[in-house]
């Protein structure tokens, strides 16, 4: 197995199930960055597409420099997460031979963080214009966990309506609007929020935000 796009063996079996992350052209890409992280420590193993845009984004909201081609791009975030050598795997928007692109080799969930409302139409649409498109296309068809955390503010009658579409369809709508009841004491929290409410719709313990009605929670 290389650490880029490439499959040449199966998932290494010293890690926990992969999952998908996906990183698209909206605003927020410490949410997914931050996830990349936790995933990690928690010993899954990631699979990880980048858009153009969202390497735009990336550049203009973080001091964080990550280069496009895949197999570089696997080595910059494992060495910025501290992931043991294959346990992040990347793939470029057109490597079709990726298992991601086929229900026989997705694995059990993907995550979009952020989500962009463009990508949300085009999956809602069935659009898969990349792969990231097709990845959630196929998690949808196999019926297979699905998180899209949109940032936008307005939502338009478009968005709402492809929303309402896709989670008809199953597929978890996390808007990226974290809450203020667990006292954030800086941007890490509000992060540490929305990454935890993506880890609760995985199934992955955490102890990011204490859960309603734990100690540090406060009354109503």
């Amino acid at each position: 197995m290389t650490a880029g796009g490439r499959m040449t063996d199966r998932t290494d079996a010293s890690f926990k199930k992969p999952i998908t992350v996906a990183l698209t052209g909206a605003s927020g890409a410490q949410y997914g960055l931050r996830l990349i992280d936790v995933l990690v420590a928690a010993g899954h193993e990631v699979w990880v597409m980048i858009s153009k845009a969202a390497h735009m984004v990336i550049a203009t909201e973080t001091d964080i420099e990550l280069p496009a081609q895949p197999q570089r791009l696997a080595e910059a975030l494992s060495e910025r997460s501290g992931a043991q050598p294959g346990q992040i795997r990347c793939f470029g928007r057109e490597d079709w031979m990726a298992p991601v692109a086929s229900g026989s080799g997705a694995p059990s969930a993907m995550v979009v963080c952020p989500c962009s409302t463009g990508t949300l139409s085009a999956v809602a649409t069935g659009a898969s214009n990349n792969l990231i498109e097709r990845a959630a296309d196929v998690a949808i068809k196999e019926r297979r966990t699905l998180v899209l955390v949109p940032r936008e503010s307005p939502f338009s009658p478009i968005h709402l309506e492809h929303m309402l579409a896709l989670s008809r369809l199953g597929v978890v709508i996390l808007p990226a609007a974290p809450g203020f009841y667990h006292s954030p004491q800086g941007i890490d929290d509000l992060i540490d929020f929305i990454v935890a409410r993506i880890l609760n719709q995985l199934g992955i313990e955490h102890s990011l935000v204490p859960r309603w009605g734990e100690a540090g929670d406060k009354d109503d």
